[in-house]
């Protein structure tokens, strides 16, 4: 039996070769190395600004609507300067139980967050369409945030962009390639943001 030669033509070859290198690339980078808050921290957490909806069962009169102050504490009948800033609606809620147990039965306590302040939201600067604040949600991730803005604008450098993160009250730092990302379909760059993200894209060297 006679070895049978296939012969490809050069270009046909070279077009093989760039179509599996672009494969391999794609959606298989290296992840940017961003550390993570505490994974408390993936639930919400109260910061000052908020407005909290506070139910007390069976008693409208300790009901309301009340601001989370810049001390970060909040005050309703018989609960004064309780430090709110740093917890969950859940964990508050059951501080409150306690300090209210004096005063009532079995108390029950519900809060909901009725309105967000700046220190649970997601900043956007540098050469993005419209730069703004993004109301931090669970699960969120760099490209609904990207998305949010409207995308990179023509003069950005997507691949040097880097989120500044607060981590334990230090600033720390990470570069994220949303070129790749948005380009190349890079999802290894679609990592998860936290309340208090920075994203910030630079603009071109010329």
């Amino acid at each position: 039996m006679r070895n049978i030669t296939v012969r490809m033509p050069l270009a046909t070859l070279l077009l093989a070769v760039f179509m599996i290198s672009g494969c391999a690339s794609s959606g298989g980078g290296v992840p940017p190395v961003c550390p993570q808050p505490d994974a408390r921290l993936q639930d919400y957490v109260i910061g000052a600004g908020d407005t909290l909806e506070i139910f007390v069962w069976r008693n409208q009169e300790l009901s309301g609507t009340v601001p989370v102050r810049p001390d970060g504490k909040i005050s309703i009948s018989l609960v004064e300067d309780m430090v709110a800033v740093g917890k969950t609606p859940t964990e508050l809620a059951r501080d409150m139980e306690e300090v209210l147990s004096e005063y009532l039965r079995i108390p029950k306590v519900n809060i909901l967050v009725a309105a967000e302040g700046s220190s649970n939201q997601i900043q956007v600067i540098g050469s993005v369409v419209t730069p703004q604040s993004i109301a931090y949600r669970d699960g969120i991730k760099v490209l609904d945030v990207v998305v949010a803005v409207g995308g990179l604008d023509e003069f950005a450098a997507g691949n040097r962009s880097h989120i500044v993160r607060q981590i334990d009250d230090r600033s720390t730092e990470c570069r994220v390639r949303l070129d790749n990302l948005l380009k190349d379909g890079d999802m290894s760059q679609n990592i998860n943001m936290y309340p208090g993200d920075v994203l910030i894209v630079p603009e071109s060297r010329f």
